[in-house]
């Protein structure tokens, strides 16, 4: 498994590692008529396109955090010179 440990990337590679995995195990289980090696690929794949749609989830989160964020303080500051105004 690829692992890239920075926060960004780190779902992401190991998800699309697991998707390459899989489709090579599950590749191999084809050509060679080993079910289960072809179910494990299978599961596998999955497993991959799981993780990237957690972390694909988890970028949007954090997003819409970081705008809430910002319009917090806006609106803190505001406030503030509101107040200092009276």
């Amino acid at each position: 498994m690829v692992a890239v440990h920075d926060e960004e990337g780190w779902y992401a590679m190991s998800g699309k590692s697991d998707q390459v995995k899989g489709q090579v195990k599950e590749a191999a289980g084809v050509l060679t008529g080993d079910k289960d090696l072809e179910s494990e690929g299978k599961q596998d794949r999955r497993t991959g396109e799981a993780k990237e749609k957690i972390d694909h989830a988890k970028d949007k989160a954090d997003e819409v955090i970081d705008v809430t964020k910002d319009k917090v303080e806006e609106v803190a500051e505001k406030t503030k010179d509101a107040l200092h105004r009276k």
